[in-house]
């Protein structure tokens, strides 16, 4: 962000430079995504991304419902349904994890978690525009 700030101090001078600072701070929030289970639903607007932790879990239990003790057919059968579930449920692994990796990339301690910009986080409030009300104020506040 530092360099882009530059650039335009630079190419645009500062009446331009201010106007662009000016705009940014009363941009819209630009990034929201809210880390959650199923335990813990939350109200989140259309169009935000909802994490949720234990997806991958949940997904497993599926592959690996009533498999045979037998470890070898076990396998063979938790292939076959990791096949049969295609590219779509490969998609919703890759998916699952990595929202687990980013969140924990992120640092999230407790649930939910609404994070801004990959910046601001609040925990435990479940109404997500709440949350990014919050945000903004802190934001307007410490800017």
């Amino acid at each position: 962000m530092a360099s882009h700030r530059n650039l335009a101090f630079s190419r645009c001078g500062w009446l331009a430079a201010a106007q662009l600072c000016s705009l940014a701070a009363n941009a819209s929030t630009t990034s929201v995504q809210v880390f959650t289970d199923r335990a813990h639903p939350v109200e989140a607007p259309p169009g935000t991304r909802v994490v949720e932790l234990d997806a991958p879990t949940s997904l497993e239990a599926g592959l690996s419902f009533r498999l045979p003790p037998d470890p070898t057919r076990a396998a063979a059968i938790a292939r076959a349904r990791l096949n049969a579930g295609g590219a779509p449920l490969q998609r919703r692994l890759t998916v699952a994890y990595q929202g687990v990796v980013y969140a924990w990339s992120l640092g999230i301690e407790k649930i939910p978690a609404v994070v801004v910009d990959g910046r601001y986080v609040v925990y435990g409030v479940p109404d997500v525009a709440r949350a990014v009300s919050l945000i903004d104020r802190y934001r307007r506040k410490h800017p």
